[in-house]
């Protein structure tokens, strides 16, 4: 059983040979998703595991952190410098580097539930090692792959003798307590804290006491950086994305949002729409929502966000930072289901007065006179202040001794006068599962002020992800905080008749995962007035040419067409529930890329879907990338929508030198477009000097052998097609 205190140890080989003397040389280590990864200590156990073969050791996670290298040349001479600049003090992630390259050792094996977008696509060990589950279902699972030793990221205290999950409490809260049953029923197990002083302290479910740990790992001055996430741009099309999805929430509502740029797209529009609501009616009308997509005037919102939100996400990611910043994130919940009932009618309001008092007798969630569990209660919620006691059956305020019942008028003035606070206490604005997000988001968590960081819950994702979980609460519960809920996820593709695709492939291969996107999707059709709302970008490319991401069939999903709710792109808003077939499929085709929507009609016509004399109306026909680039362009506002709303890590050299490599990576998609783009960049020459500084950032001033001066052409090549209009005017930054 785990000690009355935690054993202390200042060295990773030392904490390893702890963790063998318990649990011996067979080894499945459980370990959080993205940020919590205690790096040094796995480093110590993945090298001992390398160094000695009788080890057999089972890696069990998801999305494993690294810094990006590049696969060409020109892409690691774009990257070094800037995953030096932002990675370089971060001790990397030893197997995920091992797994990347294909060189795990044969007595270790690493299963993770959750890919980076795309980064094993061509991982044959990673594809049959993926673990497919449900994010609510990840705690079940690794129990039974038989995990014996967890390991975590966890922020110091104050010495009171707590620490912080702080970036995951969202399995470990469920975990910890299983492993604990699972050693009182004879199997060994070892559970690692390694501390931190740069992860910030989270408090609410987050903060654990230090005995929940067997050993805590802790030697400030190798204390690492936490791995961050870099602000990526946001195009025109994820902008309109963004837009139209910010139409869809509110006003006193919940919401979830995922990461990336549609993600950041989102919270940009919601935040105008709240400070700058004048411009934001004006895209909205230009853009004839109204008229086009009623469901934006029915079940969202055009005003500010005088109520609030709440957020409510599996991920808190930093765009719920800029909204509570922004003053959008600001309704409050409260975890008890009564409580918030009454909040949710406007029976009470956040100012307690005696009528608070009234309507709690009413509804019977106190009594008159008053008793000690009522005070307690009462005192928990601000409603009484914490001077508040009781005792011998009266109200105790300092050397004062009250009446308890509500029913004596002198009674009430003197608990009005001396025993109510002034508001509601003991709130939240945001229960989130994990945090990943840039330095300047851990930096603004690190800076909250006290009041702020406890009105961030996170949590188990069980709490967030569920309606239906024992742990910490009931449906009803979640189901009063959770008014007018918009899960708001991406996909990669839709199909006609209503399926997402968002993690695989039809061929089998993994993408990334399940995540919680299903268990967000089921949610809000269980819950009253809730959207479940899935973003796309219209098309992609492939081979060089652009492809719809809307489809006729697809043969794999991830959210099945009988869950279809609202579907956006940058050219609309789908709204799918309770619709017929016929309607389902029109209402897709609608906010396709025109390029593809006569052959689109064309299947679902053949298929007996739609009837065959419809016809395309006129204005569904003009779908197209410069529609978009006119549509944020023409605000009278340039930076409206910029493209990174919320700063950049990239330099300006950097988003130049991107742009001119994005421009040949797709010139030289095809076999032919190599040819040409090699033969045309053999002549390239930068003669006048007008590239210098962008030539030494790639570290090709003076180039030496022939790859060399190779690369040095391709992107004087590519940097002159920037600068040509027929190229720039085509192009989407």
């Amino acid at each position: 059983m785990v000690a009355d205190a935690p054993l202390r140890l200042s060295d990773t080989n030392a904490c390893v040979d702890a963790v063998i003397e318990r649990v011996g040389k067979n080894i499945t280590l459980g370990l959080p998703l993205g940020l919590g990864k205690p790096v040094r200590f796995v480093n110590a156990l993945y090298q001992r595991a390398k160094d000695d073969p009788s080890i057999n050791l089972h890696i069990v996670t998801a999305l494993s952190l690294l810094a990006p290298r590049g696969s060409s040349s020109l892409e690691k001479r774009f990257m070094g410098p800037f995953a030096e600049r932002l990675y370089g003090r971060i001790p990397e992630l030893a197997y995920a580097r091992d797994v990347s390259a294909n060189r795990l050792p044969d007595n270790v094996k690493v299963s993770e539930f959750f890919f980076k977008a795309g980064s094993f696509l061509n991982n044959v060990d990673q594809q049959r090692n993926y673990v497919c589950t449900n994010y609510t279902h990840a705690v079940r699972d690794l129990m039974a792959l038989g995990v014996n030793v967890i390991g975590q990221m966890i922020a110091p205290g104050d010495g009171s003798g707590q620490v912080s999950l702080s970036s995951n409490p969202d399995l470990s809260l469920d975990l910890l307590p299983l492993m604990r049953e699972r050693e009182a029923e004879g199997t060994p197990v070892a559970v690692i804290g390694e501390l931190n002083e740069n992860l910030p302290f989270m408090g609410q479910h987050a903060a654990i006491a230090e005995t929940s740990f067997d050993v805590l790992l802790e030697h400030q001055p190798s204390d690492y950086p936490l791995f961050s996430a870099p602000q990526m741009a946001v195009s025109p099309a994820d902008h309109l994305i963004g837009f139209y999805a910010s139409t869809l929430l509110r006003d006193g509502g919940t919401l979830q949002v995922g990461i990336g740029s549609l993600g950041a797209a989102l919270v940009h529009s919601t935040i105008m729409r709240h400070k700058q609501n004048d411009d934001w009616n004006a895209v909205f009308d230009r853009l004839r929502v109204a008229d086009r997509f009623p469901v934006a005037t029915e079940d969202g919102g055009t005003e500010p966000f005088r109520e609030g939100l709440y957020g409510c996400s599996e991920m808190m990611v930093d765009g719920f930072y800029y909204l509570l910043d922004a003053g959008v994130l600001t309704r409050v919940v409260y975890d008890h289901a009564g409580l918030q009932t009454l909040i949710n009618q406007g029976d009470i309001s956040q100012q307690v007065s005696l009528d608070t008092l009234d309507v709690l007798r009413r509804e019977k969630l106190i009594d008159s006179p008053m008793r000690a569990r009522d005070v307690r209660w009462l005192t928990r919620f601000g409603i009484f202040r914490d001077t508040v006691e009781f005792k011998g059956g009266r109200l105790r305020v300092g050397e004062q001794s009250l009446d308890a019942d509500l029913d004596n008028a002198d009674s009430r003035e003197a608990i009005r006068t001396l025993a109510l606070g002034d508001r509601l206490t003991g709130g939240v604005v945001m229960h989130g599962g994990f945090y990943v997000g840039p330095e300047s988001f851990y930096q603004a968590l690190r800076d909250l002020s006290d009041e702020d960081r406890q009105r961030i819950c996170m949590t188990s994702v069980n709490y967030i992800n569920h309606l239906y979980d024992h742990a910490f609460g009931t449906q009803r519960l979640k189901a009063a905080q959770r008014v007018h809920s918009r899960f708001i996820n991406s996909a990669m593709m839709y199909t006609l008749s209503g399926a997402a695709v968002s993690d695989g492939l039809d061929d089998g291969r993994v993408v990334s995962g399940v995540g919680g996107q299903y268990n967000f999707v089921a949610m809000a059709h269980e819950l009253p007035d809730a959207r479940s709302i899935l973003t796309l970008r219209s098309t992609r490319q492939s081979g060089g040419e652009a492809v719809s991401n809307i489809v006729f069939s697809y043969g794999h999903c991830t959210i099945p067409r009988h869950l279809r709710d609202i579907v956006v792109t940058e050219y609309g808003i789908a709204d799918l529930r309770g619709q017929p077939d016929e309607q389902v499929y029109l209402r897709l085709i609608r906010i396709a890329d025109s390029r593809f929507q006569q052959d689109l009609l064309k299947q679902a016509q053949k298929a007996g879907k739609v009837a065959p004399d419809f016809t395309l109306p006129a204005d569904w026909c003009n779908n197209t990338p410069d529609a978009v680039r006119q549509a944020v362009t023409r605000t009278g506002d340039e930076e409206l929508f910029p493209a990174f709303p919320f700063g950049r890590d990239f330099t300006d050299e950097e988003l130049t030198l991107g742009k001119a490599l994005q421009t040949l990576k797709a010139a030289t998609s095809t076999r032919r477009g190599k040819l040409v783009t090699l033969w045309q960049a053999l002549r390239e020459k930068d003669e006048d000097g007008r590239y210098a500084a962008l030539l030494q950032r790639m570290g090709l001033e003076n180039p030496r052998g022939l790859k060399a001066r190779l690369d040095r052409r391709l992107v004087i090549h590519g940097l002159r097609k920037l600068d040509t209009p027929s190229d720039t005017g085509s192009k989407e930054t």
